[in-house]
């Protein structure tokens, strides 16, 4: 409390944003004055119905069988001192805090993604162990778009003219975008967000930035307010931001790629690398546990029926869970590193994912590995998508896969599968009512 009433007196803010990220990762939550919402933190009368957490991407309410629990319909939004912020891009002092949400009883709400992460990592404590995450978004900027039915195509940029071509690590093709950039960085150095290189990526106006890496519930905390960030700066320069999986039928998808490794809580040691540079036992079984579960756990990496048009074959996404040094083509990567900074991308997520449940499906994927000692498959040399294709091929594939896994739903909580489920099968058939322009223009006088 008193690091919350510190931070809001210092800086005279008026307002606050309480934000809690739903399953898709939108943030909902309340705005309130900052008198009341320190009035409030005494008495935990911040309330929220749970159902939030089982809203769709559209924020309907599926009619099905609910998965929340009917005694406990409001859940008490609880904010994480550690994440307060100013917003720097209001001209009233504003501050904004995520929340954790509990119920009455004071124990959380587990089908919150945020407490799903926490879930995974209390089980790496208890080890002694400590996740290390350092993940890489892209995103592409697009022209404003305000007909679905329209495609999108690039933004003009400084020259007046859109970007026609690949430009894959283009300086020039990135400096085209120099002012919203500015806004983006100026924003992130504003509200501690450690944001590390930013690059062209190989799609029309597709950029990616890194981050620095570090503790795994900050940095998805960093990545759920990036995205916000990365929205609000492009579309005070007439553009949207946009992190669909494949916005554009003829340029590749956007991922988030998720470096990760395990260190000794007290010695700070990676456990991942041997003294004499060699990987260690916990790493192979760590990269055989992604092998294993991930297909299981595509729900939380590919989250959405676009999330699937990304992985295919013959793009820059992977097709399946093969590993290799240094090898783009493969689902994990292990980038040529020393054992202190021995790691493994997992390169299967795309930028659609919401980060709490991306990082946290990795992580229980490689928990399991490492628990059940189980062994990886020999590195892949050259193009993995030679390879037989082994990731689910759409939404209702994976879902099936999901509900069918016990090792993860005990790691990752029944009800919390049973939710994700019901949100995200709920969109398919959504989805499913709807008629494409593809099928308009070729099937309606053709068949």
């Amino acid at each position: 409390m008193s690091t919350l009433e510190d931070f809001i007196r210092s800086r005279s803010i008026t307002e606050v944003e309480c934000l809690v990220p739903d399953m898709s990762g939108i943030a909902r939550g309340k705005i309130l004055p900052a008198e009341k919402f320190l009035r409030i933190l005494r008495d935990r009368g911040l309330r929220l119905p749970e159902s939030i957490f089982v809203q769709t991407v559209t924020g309907e309410y599926p009619e099905e069988e609910d998965v929340t629990s009917a005694e406990n319909w409001d859940v008490y939004m609880i904010p994480d001192p550690e994440t307060i912020r100013a917003v720097p891009w209001y001209t009233e002092p504003t501050a904004q805090v995520i929340c954790d949400c509990l119920y009455a009883d004071g124990s959380p709400v587990d089908i919150s993604p945020r407490y799903v992460l926490q879930r995974v990592l209390d089980l790496y404590d208890a080890k002694g162990w400590q996740p290390i995450v350092a993940p890489e978004l892209e995103f592409f900027l697009v022209s404003m778009n305000k007909d679905p039915d329209y495609p999108l195509v690039p933004p003009v940029g400084r020259s007046g003219r859109q970007e026609s071509g690949r430009q894959a690590y283009g300086i020039d093709a990135v400096n085209e975008f120099d002012p919203i950039f500015e806004d983006v960085y100026e924003f992130c150095d504003k509200q501690d967000i450690d944001v590390d290189t930013m690059s062209h990526e190989a799609g029309a106006a597709q950029i990616e930035i890194n981050f620095n890496h570090g503790d795994a519930l900050a940095l998805a905390d960093q990545v759920f307010l990036f995205k916000r960030t990365v929205r609000e700066a492009a579309i005070r320069h007439n553009v949207y931001a946009t992190f669909m999986a494949k916005p554009m039928q003829n340029e590749p998808g956007s991922a988030m790629h998720v470096h990760q490794s395990v260190v000794d809580k007290e010695s700070g040691r990676n456990l991942f690398g041997g003294a004499d540079g060699s990987d260690t036992p916990m790493f192979m079984s760590f990269i055989a546990g992604l092998q294993k579960y991930l297909p299981y756990a595509m729900p939380m990496l590919a989250p959405n029926v676009n999330s699937y048009r990304r992985l295919v074959q013959g793009s820059d996404a992977p097709i399946n869970v093969h590993w290799g040094r240094d090898n783009r083509t493969t689902g994990f990567r292990v980038p040529v590193s020393p054992p202190e900074a021995r790691r493994v991308e997992n390169r299967v997520a795309g930028a659609d994912a919401n980060p709490y449940l991306a990082i946290a499906a990795s992580l229980a994927c490689g928990y399991l590995g490492v628990m059940q000692q189980l062994e990886p498959s020999d590195p892949v040399k050259g193009s993995a998508h030679r390879l037989a294709f082994s990731l689910p091929r759409h939404q209702a594939d994976a879902l099936n896969k999901f509900n069918a896994c016990k090792p993860l739903k005990e790691v990752l909580g029944e009800r919390f599968v049973d939710a994700v489920s019901y949100v995200k099968q709920a969109e398919y058939e959504a989805y499913q009512r709807v008629i494409s322009s593809w099928e308009r223009e070729n099937l309606l006088l053709n068949v």
